[in-house]
């Protein structure tokens, strides 16, 4: 294998002083590379095509913003240049052709540009000679078959000299070598030609070696089987044949042949040579083809020729091996150790080839375990799903979920795919999982599966091969009926409600994506209903008794009304309002959601006019959902123009409380677990940048509860709790949650 490398580097967020929000949270930035033995690699293109090599950096066919765009990056410091062009082609040096029609053939006027600093650009219009490209095999000349006046074709290395094309035709080929014609890069001067010619109703392989300088085929090789990707040497040629690999001495003629035996239709090898080593291996998608299937595997290997030893490069290789510069060669792909990108393949000092990646793309080879998304406490009760997230989803998982106490299981193997409707165990890229709906149905737990403590494990096999398998495992606490907070859906993830300007109320169901570490939506919003500028008031409080989150309007009378959230065959459903009582027109703020006195039920607070702080507990009881209110905190709340529930952030007994003064600075109460709490603390400034915030609940999986941001111009955060009361949120990263709702004026 190649020698200790740096690899590229998992984005992490840190968790800094909560201060002012408008100047949070810069990017995700990359873990520092690890010391090695040769260079840093670059930054590979975001889904980049790779379409050249050469001796100072190579091309891809990148995504950039929607568009598909040609992007060259050099090698020493990862510079990008992009080119006005749509198509390239490799000479295996640092010119490149580009041409403006569909493909390299269809380019009628195309340049040939050397991309080394301070390169040049030859132009050439081949429609006076009425040709068409085939290959760029030097700085200012090309391969390319011209149709004559009677109808017949031939190919001729075409020369521009000064803007002046001249053509020279290749000698020594049949009169018909320009059916599915191919060409590899030019090296040591010559370049390796492939074709086919009829032979009766069938067609046959040629393989032909022609000599640039005198534009004469040198030696022809008729192979008995049909010749796919090819590749030369001076010693060697080697080709495919299905799932076969050809190899001939080019001195003696003597072929030998490698059958790895598997159906073509399901997969193809890659070939490349360096010296009297043949390099080969299937070609292998990292994230696999979406079918679920279990296709041939072959790692990508180099074999020597001479002795019959072998030694494997990568774990695979996603694309042709691509001739380079010198005696090299170049694989997209990758290996468990430095990750997936674009490797370098050359013969080292001990004359064995070794490969060195010259671009990662970040992406781990191995399979990977990226946490489990679970709801803390899991509610056996709801539509909740035990969900898992892994690195990529081409893998067959057996999933074992145990109750410790009583030793009951469920098994089960799921099969991951993406291609038609999808695997129904896959919720979305890289989230895997069941809903206890199946677990309860398949299992000897049954639909009254006990609360208490779940051991759960798995082993991931790659469908494509590729990396080991992998391990994991874990506990989770289930519970039945349990109060819940910011979760109309009752799925286990935070759902956010929003008035528009015209008083429409819509319905956002949204999911943690941990990849970008933030709030995304689920789904598109849902549109509720009209009339609700009706309301000065609108807050969510979690569960009034059990079951998903309910919520609670002031119209601007002062009526306080209840809209009780409830299970229904198609998920939840808001039931008719029901009227909670006059005169609550007295309050200037409320906030519901966290349990204030650990009863396990979410509960209301209140500031009234006078500035005192009221409690009302939650009764569990639809019908009359709050006792009497109790005083908590006497004068001195009218300082504040903002409170939130948050749960409890802090650590203490119970749910929280932070309130935002008139200046902006935000103070944290920390609830004593009776209704009451301990003395403010401030915990930051700059937050009168933002016209809501919201306690979402545990929207991330870890435990503890995290904060939603809102402010002008659409603008939104996602705060995750630290559990620490010094520091109890991380860095915000932007939020895209609400993300194509119309302009709203109250958010809940």
């Amino acid at each position: 294998m190649s020698a200790a490398i740096t690899t590229v580097l998992a984005a992490t967020l840190g968790a800094g002083v909560l201060t002012a929000p408008a100047g949070a949270a810069s990017l995700p930035a990359a873990v520092p590379a690890e010391t090695g033995t040769q260079a840093a690699p670059v930054t590979y293109p975001n889904a980049g095509i790779l379409t050249a090599v050469g001796k100072t950096g190579f091309l891809a066919h990148a995504w950039v913003d929607g568009r598909r765009l040609l992007q060259w990056v050099r090698y020493a410091d990862g510079a990008v240049t992009t080119l006005d062009a749509p198509v390239a082609d490799s000479t295996g040096t640092d010119v490149i052709m580009t041409g403006k029609g569909s493909t390299p053939a269809r380019s009628l006027v195309l340049q040939l540009r050397d991309m080394a600093p301070g390169g040049g650009t030859v132009t050439m219009d081949l429609r006076p000679l009425n040709a068409t490209y085939v290959k760029a095999v030097s700085p200012d000349t090309i391969l390319a078959k011209v149709t004559k006046a009677d109808g017949s074709v031939e190919l001729h290395l075409v020369t521009s000299a000064g803007g002046t094309l001249t053509q020279r035709p290749v000698q020594g080929l049949p009169a018909d070598a320009t059916a599915y014609l191919s060409s590899t890069p030019a090296r040591d001067g010559s370049v390796l030609l492939t074709y086919s010619l009829r032979d009766g109703t069938a067609w046959k392989s040629e393989l032909a070696v022609v000599d640039l300088a005198t534009a004469k085929a040198t030696s022809v090789h008729r192979p008995a089987s049909r010749a796919g990707q090819a590749a030369f040497s001076a010693t060697h040629l080697v080709w495919v044949d299905g799932s076969k690999v050809h190899s001939e001495d080019r001195a003696t003629g003597a072929e030998t042949v490698t059958d790895f035996g598997f159906d073509p239709d399901e997969s193809s090898m890659v070939v490349g040579l360096l010296d009297s080593w043949q390099l080969y291996g299937t070609w292998t998608s990292l994230e696999g083809d979406g079918t679920g299937n279990t296709p041939a595997y072959v790692p990508f290997t180099a074999k020597s020729l001479a002795s019959g030893r072998t030694v494997e490069l990568l774990d695979y290789a996603d694309g042709s091996v691509m001739p380079g510069p010198g005696n090299t060669a170049y694989v997209r792909g990758g290996t468990v150790e430095h990750g997936d990108g674009l490797y370098r393949i050359s013969i080292g000092a001990d004359g064995v080839p070794t490969a060195q990646a010259v671009a990662v793309t970040g992406r781990p080879v191995a399979l990977r375990h990226l946490g489990a998304q679970i709801p803390r406490p899991f509610d056996l009760a709801s539509r909740m799903s035990l969900r898992w997230r892994m690195s990529r989803d081409n893998a067959d998982v057996d999933l074992r979920i145990t109750h410790r106490a009583t030793g009951k299981s469920f098994s089960k193997t799921l099969h991951l795919y993406t291609e038609s409707a999808g695997s129904p165990y896959l919720f979305d890229r890289g989230e895997f999982g069941v809903d206890w709906a199946d677990v309860a149905a398949e299992s000897e737990m049954g639909r009254d599966a006990a609360t208490g403590t779940y051991d759960w494990s798995f082993t991931a096999r790659p469908q494509n091969g590729v990396g080991p398998d992998l391990k994991a495992s874990g506990s989770f606490t289930a519970v039945k009926n349990a109060a819940t907070q910011h979760d109309l859906g009752w799925n286990g993830s935070p759902d956010l409600l929003a008035r528009d300007t015209a008083g429409v109320l819509w319905w956002a169901d949204t999911r943690f994506d941990a990849a970008a570490g933030t709030l995304v939506p689920r789904y598109s919003s849902t549109k509720v209903g009209g009339g609700w500028q009706a309301y000065d008031r609108i807050e969510v409080l979690g569960s009034v008794g059990s079951g998903p989150s309910d919520f609670v309007a002031r119209d601007k009378t002062g009526t306080l009304w209840l809209y009780d959230v409830t299970p229904s065959a198609y998920g939840t459903k808001i039931s008719a309002r029901k009227q909670i009582g006059g005169g609550w027109n007295t309050y200037t703020q409320l906030t519901g959601g966290s349990d204030l006195d650990a009863d396990g039920r979410p509960d209301l607070v209140a500031v009234d006019k006078a500035g005192a702080l009221w409690f009302y507990k939650n009764t569990g009881n639809v019908a009359a959902p709050f006792a009497a209110r109790k005083k908590i905190g006497t004068g001195g709340w009218t300082a504040y123009n903002q409170i939130t529930a948050t749960g409890n952030i802090g650590g203490a007994p119970a749910g929280d409380l932070i309130a935002r003064d008139k200046d902006g600075v935000l103070w944290l109460y920390l609830g004593k677990g009776d209704g009451t709490f301990t003395a403010r603390r401030q915990i930051g400034g700059g937050w009168n940048a933002y016209t809501d915030t919201l306690g979402i609940g545990d929207a991330d999986y870890d435990g503890r509860p995290d904060l939603f941001a809102y402010g002008p111009n659409k603008t939104a955060y996602f705060y995750a709790g630290t559990g620490d009361l010094h520091q109890p949120f991380a860095t915000r990263v932007t939020s895209p949650a609400l993300t194509g709702l119309p302009a709203h004026d109250h958010l809940s």
